[in-house]
């Protein structure tokens, strides 16, 4: 047994120098040490820097027995421990069929129908015989060119062969009613919301350690109702009107929103226009087989005096209307983080929405009923003085005012 005065005076030495020494200074000043005590060397300095024998000895072998190591190396080639893909290929095969089982592995996987994770993957391969850990099968997902991958919308379903014209049949019809200074709009309805102190989707800046504090659940409440944003965006002007709806998204509303801006908003800008263009998606409160979407176009047709024309979108492409990304995704970013507990908070909040683009939004509530679930019979559609275009009429046609009341 090594005297006890003796090892601590080197543990004295090794405290002063450890953090002075790389692995290879480290294990060559160990065994320097050891040889200069002499017998008892090795076990007097292990247990004095917990370093193990073997790496004192190794030290020893180096010093006397091996060649000198090139600079900056701290073992020789081939020294230490061996990568898991050297040692035991058939590891790197194993977590691949793991992560896709259906191109590379059993379909009947135990991973199949399970979330991934290097938790799980780490599991189930310690299950079929391989000792590894998480670190290292994230480091062979890595060399094999997998990372952590989100879903993506890119996928529409079946395309229409017409899809394409159809978005060419717009472009047109909107360059055409800017040149004839006749007002183009894009129609669509925003995310419903849920009022309450319940959380919102986002952060925004607050003293540190002060976040809002709101419910733990975010159930619909009757008490506190929800809130429909129906938009109306000018795409000349870059003005966008949105109502606030409190009861039902029914073509009704929607056509009460288009009312409402032409009052406010386009009756001032435009004199007398010859027609007002709508571009709306293909389904929903607007969508091009609803019948009471036609009869109260009509309704409104008949009030200002002048022709709406419709162009609506392919199915599956709602997200290529001018609305969505020219203003809903600003008063998204706009309420980031903030709870929606009121509808006189929606107002505010989509009021001051603004953009560097110069976006302008006026916002209302719109405190009306309306009936959900109206059916239009065939004697009020004969009321509709509709014309369909020759291309695609199902989603491009003009109603026609059958008054010539004078335009607001």
């Amino acid at each position: 047994m090594p005297d006890a005065a003796l090892v601590r005076k080197i543990r004295r030495k090794y405290t002063t120098l450890v953090g002075d020494l790389d692995e290879r200074g480290l294990r060559r000043w160990a065994a320097v040490e050891a040889e200069a005590i002499g017998r008892g060397g090795i076990v007097a300095v292990a247990m004095a820097t917990g370093l193990s024998d073997r790496t004192i000895r190794s030290g020893i072998k180096e010093i006397h027995y091996v060649h000198q190591l090139e600079s900056g190396r701290q073992r020789r080639k081939g020294g230490g421990r061996k990568a898991i893909a050297a040692s035991n290929p058939k590891t790197i095969a194993a977590v691949e069929a793991l992560v896709e089982p259906t191109e590379r592995g059993d379909p009947q996987s135990p991973l199949r129908w399970t979330c991934k994770s290097l938790t799980n993957l780490e599991a189930e391969l310690q299950l079929e015989g391989f000792d590894i850990g998480r670190v290292t099968i994230s480091k062979i997902l890595r060399s094999l060119g997998y990372s952590l991958q989100g879903n993506r919308k890119t996928r529409e379903g079946i395309s229409h062969p017409d899809r394409n014209a159809q978005f060419e049949h717009i472009n047109k019809r909107i360059i055409a009613c800017r040149r004839q200074h006749c007002p183009a709009i894009s129609v669509d309805t925003k995310k419903k919301e849920n009022l309450g102190n319940m959380a919102n989707v986002g952060r925004e800046y607050r003293p540190k350690g002060t976040p809002i504090e709101v419910d733990v659940h975010d159930f619909p409440s009757k008490r506190t109702g929800k809130a429909i944003p129906y938009g109306v965006y000018d795409i000349a002007t870059n003005q966008a009107w949105v109502s606030i709806g409190i009861d039902s998204d029914t073509a009704q509303f929607a056509v009460e929103a288009i009312r409402r801006w032409w009052e406010d908003l386009g009756s001032k800008r435009y004199r007398r226009p010859k027609q007002i263009l709508i571009t709306a998606d293909s389904g929903g409160s607007n969508g091009p087989r609803n019948r009471l979407w036609m009869l109260e176009l009509q309704s409104l047709a008949n009030e200002i005096g002048t022709a709406i024309e419709v162009c609506h979108y392919p199915p599956g492409t709602s997200k290529w209307n001018k609305i969505e990304h020219s203003v809903f995704c600003h008063i998204t970013r706009n309420w980031r983080g903030v709870p929606l507990e009121t509808y006189q908070v929606i107002v505010n909040l989509v009021n001051s929405t603004r953009s560097n683009e110069g976006l302008e939004v006026h916002c209302w509530l719109d405190e009306s009923h309306y009936e959900k679930g109206r059916k239009v019979t065939d004697e009020e559609m004969q009321t509709v003085h509709l014309k369909r275009c020759p291309f695609q009429g199902d989603w491009n046609y003009k109603i026609m005012p059958k008054s010539k009341s004078r335009i607001r």
